[in-house]
């Protein structure tokens, strides 16, 4: 199992940037996908980007494609989640997770990080 570490939340302004990280324990697998999702206050948890660990494919939820980026660092088992032009809206808990299907459905991963709070004043 992968037992996996968020970080870099916080509360900032509609308008600032954050890069959330996520420390994998072990190298991710050749077929492992890497995945961020999000949930806020009341709602469900919902997908927000993806990424192939080889290869380096990227899926974005329309909420938050041009303003978020995704990409991994594999020498250092670390998954980042860069954040622009953050909106009020995109307050939540956001968690890391891996697995080793190409999806947007969270029930496919196996492996979930603690979450990290992001809280973007108006």
């Amino acid at each position: 199992q992968m037992k996996l570490v968020e970080s870099g939340g916080g509360s900032v302004q509609d308008g600032a940037s954050l890069r959330l990280s996520c420390a994998a324990s072990q190298r991710p697998f050749s077929r492992s996908v890497l995945a961020w999702f999000r949930q806020a206050p009341g709602k469900e948890r919902e997908f927000v980007a993806l990424i192939r660990s080889r290869g380096g494919s990227q899926l974005y939820s329309e909420s938050v494609k041009g303003r978020f980026t995704i990409s991994r660092d594999n020498p250092e088992n670390t998954l980042y989640l860069q954040m622009n032009n953050l909106k009020p809206e995109d307050t939540a808990v956001y968690y890391c997770a891996h697995g080793t299907e190409y999806t947007t459905n969270q029930r496919a991963y196996d492996d979930w990080g603690q979450g990290t709070q992001v809280t973007v004043a108006a």
